[in-house]
C-alpha cells in the first residue's frame, strides 16, 4: 500500500500528486473524454441560465455539487483530470467565487488548501464576518449553502469530536492531561473544552507548520497551558521537537494531505509519544462525501480520500507487534472517517 512520492518541503503531497496517489484503475474507455467533457458542458451552462433566471442559488449549487460527484465517480481518474481545469475556466465561475468560502479555498492564500482561515469560514467564526458582508448578496447565498453542506457539517462535528475526547481523557487525569495537536490551525476545538477552562489540562501543545496559525493560537491562548510550536510533519519525523510523552495526541485535517507511506511512518511517530493508555486519533475525508467534485473544480480543494478500511490498514501498519487497541469509526454523515489508537499498556 506504501508508495513513492515526491513531496513538497513538509512531507505533504503537492498538489499535482493527489490525484497521481490515487490510479487504480485501468487506462479510460475510448471516447469517455468526450462524454465527460459533453455532460461537463451541459451541466455548467445549466448553472449559468439558473443564475441569470434567479433560481434559487442554493438549488442551483445542489444540483451542480450532485453532478460533479457524478462525473468524478463515474469516469477515470485520467478523464477526470482534464475536466478539472475545463470547469474551473468555465465562466460559472464567476457566480460561484462570489462566495468567499469557495474563492478562499480556490484562491489559496496562505499559499496551501485547508488552511485555518478556510476552516473559520465553515465555524462561522467572527473572524470572518466582515468579509462575508463584503460579498455579494449572490455570494451571501451562496455561502449559506456551501458552508452547510455535507463536508462543513462533517468539520464542524470533527471540532466537536475533539473536545469531547479531550474532556472525556482530562476527566480521568484532571490536572495531569498532556495533548498534543498536529497540524492545529488555530485550535478551535479548545475553547469547546470544558477541561481547558476547568484548569484540568496541563499542557496542550498546538503544533502547526504556519507561522500564521502558530502566532494566532500564541495569541488566543496567552496566558493558558497551550503552547503554540512552529512545525510540520518534517520536523517532528525527523526527531527536531523534544516534545515529551502525551495522554492524547490528535491529527484532525492533516492525513487528507498525507500519502500511505507517511501516513504510516507519522502514525508510528505518534503512537511512540503516547503514556501508557494514552490514545492517539487521527481523521480522514471518506469516499463517501459527496462534495468531491465540487471541491476540487470550484474549490481547488483535492484531498486524499480513505475508507474505513484505508485507515484501518495504516493503523495495522503503523503498530505491528505493539499493545494496542484499534477502532475505526465514520461520523454522523459518513465524510470523514475517524481511527483511534489506544495505547494498553
Amino acid at each position: 500500500m506504501a508508495r513513492s512520492l515526491v513531496l513538497d518541503g513538509e512531507s505533504l503531497v503537492a498538489p499535482g500528486e493527489i490525484r497521481q496517489a490515487t490510479r487504480r484503475f485501468a487506462a479510460p474507455k475510448p471516447g469517455d473524454l468526450i462524454v465527460a467533457k459533453a455532460e461537463l458542458a451541459l451541466s455548467l451552462d445549466l448553472s449559468i441560465r439558473q443564475f441569470k433566471s434567479g433560481v434559487e442559488p442554493g438549488a442551483i449549487i445542489q444540483r451542480l455539487t450532485d453532478a460533479l460527484h457524478q462525473l468524478r465517480r463515474r469516469f477515470h481518474p485520467d478523464v477526470w483530470d482534464v475536466v478539472v481545469p475545463i470547469a474551473q475556466s468555465h465562466p460559472v465561475a464567476d457566480y460561484l467565487h462570489q462566495d468567499p468560502l469557495t474563492r478562499w479555498s480556490f484562491e489559496k492564500p496562505r499559499g496551501y488548501s485547508g488552511d485555518a482561515r478556510l476552516l473559520d469560514f465553515i465555524y462561522g467564526r467572527p473572524e470572518i464576518e466582515d468579509a462575508v458582508a463584503s460579498s455579494s448578496k449572490l455570494g451571501r447565498s451562496i455561502y449559506a449553502h456551501t458552508r452547510n453542506a455535507s463536508s462543513s457539517l462533517a468539520v464542524r462535528e470533527r471540532r466537536d469530536i475533539l473536545a469531547r475526547r479531550v474532556d472525556e481523557i482530562a476527566s480521568v487525569r484532571p490536572g495531569s492531561t498532556e495533548i498534543l495537536a498536529i497540524a492545529s490551525g488555530h485550535l478551535r476545538e479548545a475553547p469547546l473544552s470544558r477541561a481547558l477552562g476547568a484548569g484540568a489540562i496541563k499542557r496542550w501543545v498546538a503544533l502547526d507548520q504556519d507561522p500564521m496559525s502558530v502566532g494566532t493560537v500564541a495569541r488566543d491562548f496567552a496566558g493558558t497551558p497551550v503552547e503554540a510550536v512552529n512545525g510540520s510533519v518534517k520536523s517532528l519525523l525527523g526527531g527536531r521537537h523534544a516534545l515529551g510523552m502525551f495522554d492524547f495526541v490528535y491529527a484532525a485535517g492533516l492525513y487528507d494531505y498525507l500519502p500511505d507511506a507517511v501516513a504510516v511512518k507519522l502514525t508510528r511517530k505518534c503512537v511512540g509519544m503516547l503514556k501508557p493508555g494514552g490514545t492517539f486519533l487521527f481523521a480522514n475525508f471518506s469516499p463517501a462525501t459527496d462534495v468531491d467534485g465540487y471541491m476540487e473544480t470550484f474549490m481547488n480543494w483535492a484531498l486524499l480520500l480513505r475508507s474505513e478500511h484505508e485507515m484501518g490498514l495504516i493503523a495495522g501498519e503503523s503498530v505491528t507487534g505493539a499493545d494496542v487497541k484499534v477502532s475505526v469509526w465514520s461520523g454522523s454523515n459518513r465524510s470523514i472517517v475517524y481511527c483511534e489508537i489506544e495505547r494498553t499498556s
